[in-house]
């Protein structure tokens, strides 16, 4: 079975085929429906779409080769060459681009932010590209410059010369969207301009994970989303614009009902820096994190799985200076509670580098709140990385290892300080089995109690009995992370 998968609204698999095939010939004469009253309680999208639908841009793309992967990812699909064509002479206009164009055209939508010709879309309707243009809805075609884009937010900034004073989208605050509001898209999904859809926000704050834009917490709308939408607005019952849209979730390449858009404000603080330096700088803490899971819970007899837990913290680093150690379970950041390690990225990285802001922290069951200054985030990397789960924990009747003194040859190759961490000697259980555990890790904490010789682990796992779990922090190689051993509470487990 295929599993879904992110896909940029632009670079959706052709389902035009199926969906504009029905209906294009109807057997029978054609009958014009009354139109239905409103229904009460039920907002009307029209003044939005009227004042709003001149500010909204079609952009595209081209390259003189065969587009980057990172500009089209995956051709379209499921469309035959000639029925296109049938479709392109039935409606006078290339709805899609020829197969031909395709390797070398990109499309996606846009809006106009200022009226000197400012437009916001996605980086990836134009990375790479030779050659913008932008279609307004008064049908004129204008070349754009790209100002400036930025790969991780995946925003672009582009500017046109329209002679005069362009019609502009308002602005509003993404950080008051709230699950179950009203929201609406304009874009331009197959090529067909200024299609109006509509939906509700059906989460905020959506994390996507290390691999898709970990410093951006995206809003889950199920507003329909298809090629073609990529870079246009997201707007509030207000009118105002607070997202960017930008990919869906999708196991056929087609919209089934999960779309994700940039909130406005990331959007806008990304473009004053392009405007001004080209570029988009964002803070680092540095350190490496992992999400509270219920093994931790169990084992630091914490209130509940919320917060993110410190695996390592980087040398000469803001974390490390503030005096952040692995251990800590950072529970709020700026005043702002955290409550899974995916939420503690986007807000480190929408951090103005060189502010001190204040952490709250878990240590020894205590609570207790430092100050950080951010440092900067070198060029395209992550703030923070989250560690891969650990592998399951199970077991027998007792933790199913011994351990070791590190040795000096072992502890310079691992950069370990004296007295700091025991080497795993022997797997003698399925419980240290099960989780991954090997001979030649060293286990530098236990239950966040530091360990630095054989005694020492000793005694921090004297007295754990059926049904504890104990919670090791493990270095193996150039990496740490965190594994859960739970010790059976039954023979029979």
């Amino acid at each position: 079975m295929s599993h879904p998968r992110l896909v940029s609204s632009r670079l959706l698999c052709g389902l035009l085929g199926c969906a504009l095939g029905v209906g294009i010939v109807a057997a029978g004469p054609m009958v014009w429906a009354q139109t239905a009253p409103a229904v009460a309680g039920l907002p009307d999208f029209t003044g939005i779409v009227q004042k709003n639908a001149p500010a909204v841009v079609h952009v595209e793309a081209k390259y003189t080769g065969r587009r980057p992967k990172s500009a089209g990812g995956m051709p379209l699909q499921g469309i035959d060459p000639g029925q296109a064509e049938i479709f392109r002479r039935f409606f006078g206009m290339p709805i899609l681009p020829s197969p031909e164009e395709q390797a070398h055209t990109s499309l996606g939508s846009g809006f106009i932010i200022s009226s000197d010709g400012y437009i916001l879309t996605n980086n990836h309707v134009v990375d790479h590209a030779d050659v913008v243009t932008v279609r307004l809805q008064d049908r004129r075609t204008l070349t754009a410059k790209v100002v400036g884009t930025d790969p991780t937010y995946d925003i672009a900034l582009l500017k046109v010369d329209a002679g005069g004073s362009l019609p502009t989208v308002t602005i509003g605050d993404s950080r008051l969207l709230k699950p179950g509001q009203w929201v609406l898209a304009i874009g331009s999904p197959f090529g067909f301009d200024y299609t109006v859809t509509q939906g509700i926000v059906s989460a905020v704050g959506r994390n996507l994970g290390a691999g898709d834009q970990p410093s951006t917490s995206f809003i889950q709308t199920d507003v329909p989303i298809n090629r073609g939408n990529s870079g246009g607005p997201l707007f509030n019952l207000q009118g105002q614009v607070v997202g960017i849209n930008s990919q869906i979730y999708s196991d056929t390449g087609g919209y089934q009902g999960i779309a994700f858009s940039i909130p406005i404000d990331l959007a806008m603080n990304a473009v004053d820096q392009l405007k001004t330096k080209g570029y988009v700088t964002r803070g680092m803490l540095g350190v490496e994190i992992k999400p509270v899971d219920g093994d931790m819970v169990k084992a630091l007899k914490l209130d509940s799985a919320k917060g993110a837990i410190v695996v390592s913290v980087s040398p000469d680093s803001a974390a490390q200076k503030a005096g952040l150690q692995s251990g800590d379970i950072i529970v709020a950041y700026n005043g702002h509670d955290i409550l899974q390690g995916a939420d503690l990225p986007p807000m480190v990285a929408m951090t103005k580098p060189g502010t001190t802001v204040p952490i709250t922290i878990l240590r020894d069951g205590k609570q207790k709140t430092i100050d950080a200054t951010i440092g900067t985030m070198p060029r395209d990397k992550n703030a923070l990385s989250a560690l891969a789960n650990a592998a399951p924990s199970s077991g027998a009747s007792a933790l199913g290892l011994s351990v070791e003194n590190v040795d000096a040859s072992t502890r310079s190759q691992l950069g370990l300080k004296p007295g700091e961490g025991v080497a795993v000697a022997n797997v003698t259980g399925p419980v240290a089995a099960q989780a991954g555990l090997q001979p030649g890790d060293v286990i530098l904490m236990v239950n966040q109690k530091k360990v630095g010789s054989v005694e020492a682990f000793r005694e921090a796992t004297t007295g754990v009995k059926p049904g504890d779990t104990v919670l090791l922090l493990v270095r193996r190689g150039d990496a740490n992370n965190f594994i859960a051993l739970t010790v059976p509470s039954g023979k029979d487990e």
